[in-house]
């Protein structure tokens, strides 16, 4: 034995941990902080000083949990840390038996209400395989339906940034060209169409080969979303900035999502007492260490293998300067969205576009894309209008908004700081839109806390009470909803009049839809799945047609 001080141990997919970046040849640690001083970043890491303990008895040893990642995986020991490397062994490769094997189904609602996707990773390029999903009817007792799936992937050179050389030994930019870049396998699609509300179906993805064995996937149930206006019970989860984390305790880059496990862990214990999921933005938050995506969309499949998966875009999907986004800043470390995109199905008309609406059952929600100009005038803006303007309230009496950054209030110390207690031009162009069509509830993360004000118009409350809403709804109710697992947010140490409830901890929202007149909103925490804020909205029909300030049209009499 011998004592190397700062010695890790870093697991690696495909082995690229050699050469070491030479001075001058790597990021400039000072413009970037806690990159790793490596060519390519390892998956993960764990200090054997402190994990393996061998200083003191002469050995150690330190358990590592592996994902298919479609590649080898090896172990290297090095001295020095990440911030002087020095190499000292590595170790054989160890391989899955079928590295390109299909895997982390996600599933999403398609672009009508008896439409299913399911979006799955593989090693397989089209050339190679045949990618399908066969599904059916549980117990029909018919023959099952297999349905082609188109497959999509994306290169370095769709990152954003600055590109860069091996032969010149120049590393510039940031991590998702440069050492964040992993291959990201082959993404496959597949639409299951023609379903019968209600229904439970089963599905198992698979390829075939050439000489016509097939590659399955693992076998998986879910049912099928309610015909839009459909009186049943009806029970979504709404969340944002979840983030990753490694079950074996390593670390990794972009490594401050502490509470993401605990989310997951609750969510997946109680998967038969809700129907959807709406992950409102910051998925993995991979900021660039494209190897992140593997590692969430693992963490997250037992939920969208069941249930359908919604997501929207939020900073660290798609921020990057000069990338035809609103906000001119680096958080997504060079993806500029391209991954989410690709990962994930949404039913946006343009991909590259992240807003879309969606019809369950009684709701209806409009998701926007907090990372494109939404002000009066955008194409964002005609879509909002449009996807509030059209849906049948007799129908579909729950209006839901949706959006990563806070485009309505937050009591976040940041906000307070700036005065506004929103994203600046935030709720200046959407706030008559939301009250002229009677919005319900408008959900928002970004900031990681939870918080819930009063019923809203024009940053006044339109009613003193906190708990049990009945007839006309004058305002709408605001709530971030932001502390899925990532660090948590300050809030300013005055509370504002419409703020009702705050707590900075982990947790979730969760609608329950008992039919067209009643609804139960509660926040639960991730850490024991309790309710700690909760109330209901009761109303007929009438209460939604009754006009309130700026939401009816100028009228006039009959003659």
């Amino acid at each position: 034995p011998v004592a190397i001080d700062s010695a890790l141990i870093a697991v690696e997919s495909p082995l690229t941990l050699v050469p070491i970046c030479s001075s001058g040849s790597c990021p400039n640690p000072s413009r970037y902080p806690g990159e790793p001083l490596l060519c390519t970043a390892p998956i993960k890491y764990q200090y054997a000083n402190y994990s393996a303990n061998y200083l003191h008895g002469g050995k150690g040893a330190i358990r590592f949990q592996l994902i298919n990642q479609r590649s080898d995986f090896s172990f290297a020991l090095l001295a020095g840390g990440l911030e002087n490397p020095t190499l000292v062994a590595v170790s054989k490769q160890v391989a899955f038996k079928n590295p390109k094997a299909p895997v982390f189904p996600r599933l999403a609602q398609g672009k009508t209400h008896d439409e299913m996707t399911v979006t799955w990773t593989s090693g397989y390029d089209i050339g190679e395989a045949y990618p399908f999903v066969e599904w059916g009817v549980v117990a029909s007792g018919g023959n099952p339906t297999r349905t082609p799936a188109g497959t999509l992937t994306f290169s370095r050179g769709s990152m954003c940034g600055t590109s860069y050389s091996y032969t010149e030994r120049r590393l510039t930019g940031e991590p998702a060209r440069t050492v964040g870049w992993r291959d990201p396998g082959f993404i496959h699609t597949a639409f299951m169409r023609g379903l019968w509300p209600n229904k439970e179906y089963f599905y198992k993805i698979g390829h075939e080969l050439s000489d016509g064995t097939v590659v399955w996937g693992k076998s998986y149930t879910f049912r099928a979303p309610p015909t839009p206006g459909q009186n049943s019970l009806q029970r979504i989860i709404v969340f944002g900035d979840m983030g990753k984390a490694e079950r074996d305790g390593s670390n990794e880059f972009a490594n401050y999502q502490p509470g993401s496990l605990n989310t997951t862990d609750k969510l997946v214990e109680d998967l038969d007492n809700y129907d959807i999921v709406f992950h409102i933005g910051d998925l993995p938050y991979a900021n660039g260490y494209l190897s992140q995506w593997d590692q969430f969309t693992a963490q997250v499949a037992p939920i969208s293998a069941k249930k359908p998966y919604m997501v929207a875009s939020g900073n660290h999907e798609r921020d990057w300067p000069n990338s035809g986004g609103f906000f001119d800043v680096k958080d997504s470390g060079g993806e500029c969205g391209v991954p989410a995109e690709t990962m994930y199905y949404y039913p946006a008309e343009n991909r590259a576009n992240f807003w879309y609406k969606v019809d369950y059952g009684m709701f209806r929600f409009c998701v926007a894309d907090s990372e494109h100009d939404w002000r009066e005038g955008t194409p964002q803006y005609k879509f909002i209008e449009e996807c509030l303007s059209t849906v049948d309230r007799k129908h579909q009496p729950w209006l839901i908004f949706a959006a990563h950054w806070v485009l309505g209030y937050s009591s976040n110390s940041w906000y307070a700081d700036q005065g506004s207690f929103e994203e600046p031009e935030g709720r200046e162009s959407l706030q008559k839109l939301w009250q002229r069509y009677r919005v319900d509830i408008a959900f928002f993360g970004h900031v990681h806390n939870y918080e819930r004000t009063c019923p809203l118009y024009q940053s006044q409350c339109v009613t003193n009470e906190r708990s049990n809403y009945s007839g006309t709804m004058n305002g709408i109710i605001f709530v971030v909803a932001g502390g899925g697992g990532s660090h948590l947010s300050s809030y300013t140490s005055a509370i504002p009049k419409w703020s009702v409830f705050r707590d900075k901890d982990y947790g979730f929202t969760k609608l329950t839809a008992f039919n067209h007149s009643s609804l139960l909103f509660e926040y639960k925490k991730s850490s024991d799945g309790k309710v700690y804020d909760s109330f209901t909205i009761h109303r007929d029909y009438r209460d939604v047609l009754g006009c309130v300030h700026d939401s009816c049209f100028p009228t006039t009499l009959a003659t």
